[in-house]
């Protein structure tokens, strides 16, 4: 009796096999999401935690080779990033309140000044610059009234920088026990290969904060310097404002930016504003040739369009804070799947090696 034949060719099966393992993967990353926005109130102060122990993790090193015990270098450290992010973020928000009204009246000014040369388009934009402007007017008085939904969302922010902070801590010191930890979460076999991706992608994330911070660093120095020599209005503000922005890639250069070049527009006329855009490109060109090959880790060179989408699904997930985490995160799924390909990818082919000449 002859064999029956299978209902389906090769071919056919190889992709519905694939189709099976991309859904079930889907599904699995799908159920992963729901369940960080359902539990974001404890998911977000330990995400935070882990990009904050990766950009301190070369300063807690450097503090046991000199001899300091783990637990007073993890409180060191610990120390030494909120005085550092507590007098940037003083910085930040000082500038900002103190220029804030004038950067919107400058947009408003732009966006009046446009909606005569574009008509309905320029009304929008017009209609834009104000919104903006009670959009922010409402945020900033709801932070400040004694009303209880401010004194909610302020009060969850502090928590969630608290714990962070302590998440912190407790990571750094307890760092070498990481992988031991890890492997007793996983079958025996599949020990080496957990431990390994693990490493990957801490080591991508560690990356991206290192060479993230250096670059806005660079970026709001030069672009604040050419701020201040063309005597744009604002310019402390929109330096710092490049300097937020710019951890997210691409999206945040081109928004700071664009304002940048509105104010410069509005205040200084339009041949200032060209110079503002030319400061700008000169930054964004030195950031993608120089700074980027020298700064950032090889383990985070993901493509554009990877970074793209990765921002909109953040920020279509958890608004900003999405946009925020959305690249390092990606960069941690990247040095995974890099690790993976390592050890599953197929081997070349000897046949196709090329032969030494002669």
């Amino acid at each position: 009796m002859q064999p029956t034949p299978p209902l389906l060719p090769e071919p056919a099966r190889r992709v519905a096999a694939w189709c099976g393992v991309l859904l079930l993967v889907a599904g699995v990353a799908a159920v992963g999401i729901w369940l960080c926005v359902v539990f974001k109130t404890a998911v977000t102060p330990v995400l935070l935690a882990i990009l904050g122990t990766a950009l301190l993790g070369p300063l807690y090193r450097r503090l046991l080779r000199m001899k300091v015990r783990k637990s007073l270098a993890a409180a060191l450290t610990v120390v030494a990033v909120l005085t550092v992010v507590g007098g940037a973020t003083y910085i930040v928000v000082a500038a900002l309140l103190e220029t804030g009204d004038q950067i919107i009246a400058s947009l408003r000014q732009a966006g009046t000044d446009i909606a005569k040369h574009l008509g309905a388009a320029g009304t929008s934009l017009e209609d834009l610059a104000k919104n903006a402007e009670s959009l922010l007017k409402q945020f900033g008085g709801t932070a400040a009234s004694g009303v209880l939904t401010g004194i909610s969302v302020v009060g969850e922010m502090l928590a969630t920088a608290v714990l962070a902070l302590l998440l912190i801590f407790f990571f750094l010191r307890d760092s070498d026990r990481a992988a031991g930890a890890l492997r007793s979460l996983v079958p025996r076999a599949t020990g080496d290969l957990v431990e390994a991706m693990a490493r990957r992608a801490f080591e991508a994330v560690e990356g991206f904060m290192r060479g993230t911070t250096l670059v806005a660093l660079v970026d709001a120095v030069l672009i604040g310097i050419g701020l201040v020599v063309l005597q744009v209005p604002g310019a402390v503000g929109l330096a710092a404002l490049v300097f937020v922005t710019a951890y997210i890639p691409y999206l945040g250069a081109f928004l700071s930016g664009a304002v940048a070049v509105l104010v410069a527009l509005a205040d200084r006329g339009f041949v200032i504003a060209l110079w503002v855009l030319g400061v700008v490109l000169a930054v964004q060109v030195i950031e993608g040739n120089v700074l980027q090959p020298m700064v950032q880790s090889r383990t985070v060179q993901m493509h554009p369009a990877a970074v793209m989408l990765a921002i909109t699904a953040g920020a279509s997930v958890a608004g900003i804070l999405g946009m925020l985490l959305a690249v390092p995160l990606t960069a941690a799924a990247t040095g995974v799947l890099g690790e993976l390909r390592t050890r599953y990818g197929t081997p070349p082919d000897p046949s196709e090696e090329p032969r030494p000449a002669g």
